[in-house]
């Protein structure tokens, strides 16, 4: 759900004391004990794991190392509040519900353990409970939200739907509240058979935002139960021109033409209240609250553990905070019988790759492929990890499946002509790959990545060499902090012959990207041309302390040791050096 952004400002100050536990130390290349280490370390040393692993986002070891140390200073009233949010972003709710029972002793208004106190109560049933525990909250404008729309399910789950309702109208804030007032309204509404009301609340929520899933969802599926069916589809096929071929439009879809009628959005109270949670913890996540989207999120799945939106979102966040390996548990959890299982799996694939488990990533994308051989998403994929891997005349028949799936060539598909177009480089077809790159830019003129990439080939083979480099020029001038774009520009100079601005384009470019072999390289090559020779030495040292690819590392071992050849063969590399940056 696109919500106003509003939203991300208010989330900062509801999200502070949650983010100040999980940021406190940078922990890029921490070292956190484990396991046995943890018997001997000291109520510090727990403490200081504990801060490390929260800012790392390693939310159950945080966890552990907190409660390490809390049981040596059990009275410490910030400890306790560490401990139960760090437990509760890693998703053990049940223990963090004991935790903020001890929370709400010394702050009896603290938000977040109210919040959860108040799901665990609606997941047992007991209402009355969970909306005391709303009305103490402290307030705030996501919080004021929060505790509404939860309370609203909790008088549902009570048997007073009327009263639900009456309790979300009633709240009174910024305009962004009206579209989750009147979905959730809606929804309540619909399980309580007031199918005319609930059509009026859930049509005023799509006509807000058309192109929000959920609203569409919500309001196709009760057009369903109304007997409209033609209205539903025709819901659905609007949706499906801004947002083509979603799982779980197109399994609706599907049901529809089926003849068989869609069940609402949420089957009870404590649905209800896990799908408010996902909606705004899905909003958050996206906006800059991550630590209190983690939270939301959690609480979300903990209402509704088959929630598969709330688990691939919790996966989406997890490869934003780069913990893959906790964004691959959670797409393995996203159920078999959901359409967003194979989404989920593909996803898991990818995070893989990142994880350099290469091997099986791979596989993994051509079983989904070979299960659904017409599936753009999985073709996509699956092309992009055998270019990313080198196996560039394997991506190319999979990017030539893709684009024969797409159809007739639009603006969007000028990606895949251009990683074709990469992979028929790579691959040594350069006729092909120009081919390739020129239709990207007939698709979508001035794109920076293709100007650059053409470019730069043209300029590396002597052709067409004043087009050329007015291609780069303009690619720096759309990407002009881009380390890369610049220093194909400034590589351009070099082949040419211009020595002084190749320097100076080179220059600026290891300060934009200072940690690239390739452009320490070229920076070392024209300071060389310019009998810099000292310089260029350091530069090619440099180069060699980055890792370059095994061809250039012995390039740039043969330059150290005899100088620079006249005519170099210049190192060529993906994007030039990568495709996907910038």
């Amino acid at each position: 759900m696109k919500e106003p952004r509003s939203i991300a400002r208010t989330a900062t100050r509801l999200g502070a004391a949650v983010a100040l536990s999980f940021s406190m130390l940078s922990a890029a290349n921490a070292e956190i004990p484990r396991g046995f280490e943890l018997r001997f370390s000291s109520h510090a040393g727990s403490y200081l794991a504990a801060r490390i692993a929260g800012a790392a986002r390693d939310m159950s070891a945080a966890s552990t190392f907190y409660r390490s140390a809390l049981r040596a200073d059990p009275a410490n009233a910030d400890l306790i509040e560490r401990t139960f949010l760090v437990t509760l972003a890693s998703g053990q709710v049940e223990e963090s519900v004991q935790l903020a029972e001890r929370v709400i002793a010394f702050d009896k208004t603290h938000r977040i353990a109210r919040l959860a106190l108040a799901a665990r109560a609606i997941k047992v049933n007991q209402f009355a409970q969970a909306r005391a525990h709303l009305t103490q909250a402290v307030q705030g404008p996501i919080a004021d939200l929060t505790a509404t729309l939860l309370a609203g399910w909790a008088w549902y789950g009570s048997g007073n739907f009327k009263m639900g309702v009456a309790h979300i109208d009633k709240l009174s804030g910024p305009e962004w509240y009206a579209v989750f007032k009147d979905l959730h309204a809606g929804l309540m509404l619909d399980l309580s058979k007031q199918r005319n009301d609930a059509i009026k609340r859930l049509e005023r929520v799509r006509t807000f935002d058309p192109n929000s899933l959920r609203n569409i969802d919500a309001y196709a599926r009760i057009l369903s139960r109304a007997g409209r069916t033609e209205e539903a589809e025709k819901a659905y096929g609007e949706f499906s021109r801004a947002l083509a071929r979603h799982p779980l439009v197109e399994s609706a879809v599907a049901e529809l033409k089926a003849g068989k009628t869609l069940s609402p959005l949420v089957a009870n109270a404590a649905a209800g209240a896990a799908e408010a949670l996902y909606g705004l913890g899905a909003a958050l996540s996206q906006q800059g609250g991550e630590d209190l989207g983690m939270i939301y999120l959690q609480l979300a799945i903990y209402l509704n553990p088959e929630h598969p939106l709330a688990l691939v979102a919790l996966g989406d966040l997890f490869e934003t905070l780069k913990k893959y390996d906790l964004a691959i548990d959670t797409y393995d959890r996203v159920p078999n019988t959901s359409p967003l299982r194979r989404k989920a799996q593909i996803q898991r694939a990818l995070n893989l790759d990142i994880l350099d488990k290469k091997d099986e990533a791979r596989e993994r994308l051509a079983a989904l492929v070979q299960e659904m051989p017409n599936d753009i998403e999985g073709l996509f994929a699956y092309g992009n990890v055998l270019r990313a891997n080198k196996r560039y005349a394997e991506a190319c028949d999979v990017y030539t499946r893709l684009l024969k799936e797409m159809g007739e060539p639009k603006r969007e598909h000028w990606s895949i002509y251009y990683f074709r177009g990469i992979c028929f480089e790579r691959s040594k077809q350069w006729v092909l790959a120009e081919k390739d790159f020129q239709q990207a830019l007939t698709l979508f003129p001035d794109q920076p990545q293709v100007l650059n990439y053409l470019g730069y080939s043209w300029v590396d083979q002597g052709l067409n060499l004043d087009q050329a480099l007015e291609m780069i020029r303009k690619a720096v001038s759309l990407r002009p902090k881009d380390g890369y774009i610049v220093d194909s520009l400034g590589w351009a100079y070099y082949r040419l012959g211009r020595y002084q601005e190749a320097t100076a384009e080179l220059e600026r470019a290891v300060e934009l990207t200072p940690n690239d072999p390739t452009i320490n390289d070229h920076l070392g090559d024209v300071y060389w041309k310019t009998d810099r020779k000292l310089e260029a030495r350091f530069q090619w040292s440099h180069a060699l302390e980055m890792k370059p690819e095994p061809d250039e590392l012995e390039k740039i071992q043969r330059k150290l040791k005899e100088g620079l050849i006249e005519n170099p063969v210049p190192p060529r590399a993906e994007d030039p050096k990568n495709p996907d940056k910038g």
